[in-house]
């Protein structure tokens, strides 16, 4: 039995109750990188009180998520060497209800953090519409990016995932599993990890019991961007320092599982 497997026996939670009891609007997020074996552990010796988001019986959950970026990749190269000023523009897909949602994420001069997000048409959740690329150039202006850089807008790398979604015990803190992570590029090639997981807890600025667990468990939190580090991983001529540990370690060639062009894989389903 797996780690996500001992989840069953967890009392449930749903989506109204996770928002309404654990919105968390000021909190500090903390990343964690850890092997499926090790994910096997920490999720064992979890507080019993802890809940699970469940949707219609389900408790884990298929993401999507495009990311765009101009043809000199400002957003990441803005990520790699860490400026006052950047952004994140995607589309998250939430492929077992067929919702789709824009969010653009700036961080202006000051260091402040705005996160946009609107619902956006699933059949076009891999393009910018005419509209999208307006509202972006209002949020490039407002952190001294070009306007016009909007219309250099590009998708350059898709992620995909399944989440389970925790809710603390004293519903002060809430957490993400993502398992199944797979990096796809517009040609259709990239590669998975099936040996990893990505823990994400959320709580406000003292650490949560999750936390703490997984410190006891030998984790601590990493710098990894699904968006920035995959692609780091996939072109090695890419400014890599902030995430060379991952790179090195769980992110290297012998971890991964390379992802097949879609010919390749039309062709093996027609033999």
């Amino acid at each position: 039995m797996n780690g996500l497997d001992r989840l069953d026996a967890l009392g449930a939670v749903t989506l109204d109750e996770l928002v309404a009891e654990a919105s968390l609007l000021a909190r500090v997020d903390r990343k964690y990188v850890v092997p499926r074996e090790g994910l096997d552990a920490v999720l064992a010796a979890i507080d019993p009180g802890t809940r699970v988001l469940e949707i219609d019986g389900a408790r884990d959950f298929a993401y999507e998520s495009v990311y765009f970026d101009t043809p000199d990749l400002l957003s990441f190269r803005m990520a790699a060497r860490p400026r006052r000023r950047r952004f994140k523009l995607r589309t998250r897909s939430y492929l077992d209800t067929g919702s789709s949602y824009l969010e653009i994420k700036t961080r202006g001069a000051r260091g402040t953090t705005v996160k946009e997000r609107d619902e956006y048409d699933t059949a076009r959740r891999a393009e910018l519409t005419s509209a999208a690329r307006g509202d972006v150039a209002a949020a490039f202006d407002g952190i001294g990016v070009a306007p016009e850089r909007a219309d250099d807008l590009g998708a350059t790398l898709t992620t995909r995932y399944r989440r389970t979604t925790l809710l603390a015990p004293d519903r002060a803190a809430r957490a993400t599993v993502d398992t199944e992570l797979t990096w796809i590029e517009p040609d259709g090639t990239g590669f998975a990890l099936p040996g990893l997981a990505i823990v994400e807890t959320k709580a406000a600025s003292s650490a949560a019991a999750l936390d703490r667990l997984l410190w006891r468990q030998g984790y601590r939190p990493a710098t990894v961007s699904k968006y920035a580090t995959g692609l780091a991983a996939l072109h090695h001529d890419l400014p890599r320092n902030r995430w060379a540990r991952l790179l090195r370690g769980p992110f290297a060639p012998e971890h991964r599982l390379p992802t097949r062009r879609p010919e390749e894989t039309s062709c093996s389903a027609a033999a």
